[in-house]
């Protein structure tokens, strides 16, 4: 039978795996700031229903430190997120918005062979990053402020790389084993590449990275309305595990 990480375990591998520039703790609440790149590094959550208590005080506190720092406010909502603190939000008036998936596999006894040309780098080394932000079509401050994040990632982590026959990028992935857990980030396809199975090769091989280095399971988000990307990560064995979305002040 599968044996999963939990929603906590989910989460704290993820926070671990995509770092912020800033951090700041109140109780089970986390504010993450990272010069606006990525709204996971640029929001704040609750990582135990529990903790509830002055829901209304603490989000008008955090959104105002977001404010300051020059970051939309943003409540990133997941299931340890406790009923008062959705009260407040909605007392709030805070909106919803963007839903994503969070997908999960179970690697005892999997195996993943890479195929295509492959290629692993450190992930502060030019050849990924630039390669990734090129078919993300990342403006150069999104290229300077990945730059920042990866060089902050604690675990072990490699950057992928999956080459078209002519050379160049047609796949790139940040695979990060954060204590156990694989986690998936920043995977991106050439548009003019999709649907010729790039995608896949590139997953396969970072699967087969997390797993070659110990971890045991694997985890990644997608956002609800990325069909492709769902379907290509279920064919992979993924399955989902929970959703999230995220708020803001209307």
């Amino acid at each position: 039978m599968a044996t999963l990480p939990s929603i906590l375990g989910i989460e704290a591998a993820c926070l671990s795996a995509w770092p912020a520039v800033g951090n700041v703790h109140d109780g089970a609440w986390i504010w993450r700031f990272a010069h606006g790149y990525s709204k996971r590094s640029n929001s704040f959550q609750s990582l135990d229903p529990e903790d509830e208590d002055e829901a209304e005080r603490r989000i008008a506190y955090l959104a105002a430190l977001s404010t300051r720092h020059g970051i939309e406010p943003v409540f990133r909502v997941t299931p340890l997120a406790g009923a008062r603190v959705l009260d407040a939000l909605d007392h709030a008036g805070w909106t919803e918005f963007e839903e994503s998936r969070v997908l999960a596999m179970d690697l005892h006894g999997a195996a993943f062979e890479p195929t295509g040309d492959i290629r692993y780098f450190n992930p502060m080394d030019p050849r990924w990053y630039r390669a990734q932000s090129v078919l993300s079509q990342a403006s150069a401050k999104e290229v300077e402020t990945l730059k920042i994040l990866l060089g902050l990632v604690a675990p072990e982590a490699r950057g992928i790389v999956c080459y078209a026959p002519d050379g160049t990028p047609a796949a790139a992935a940040l695979a990060v084993n954060a204590c156990g857990i694989g986690v998936f980030l920043n995977v991106v396809t050439d548009r003019a590449r999709r649907r010729q199975g790039y995608g896949a090769s590139v997953m396969r091989a970072a699967l087969g990275w997390t797993l070659e280095n110990g971890a045991t399971a694997a985890a990644i988000q997608v956002t609800s309305e990325n069909a492709a990307a769902i379907a290509l990560y279920e064919g992979l064995g993924f399955v989902e595990q929970y959703r999230y979305h995220y708020r803001r002040p209307a």
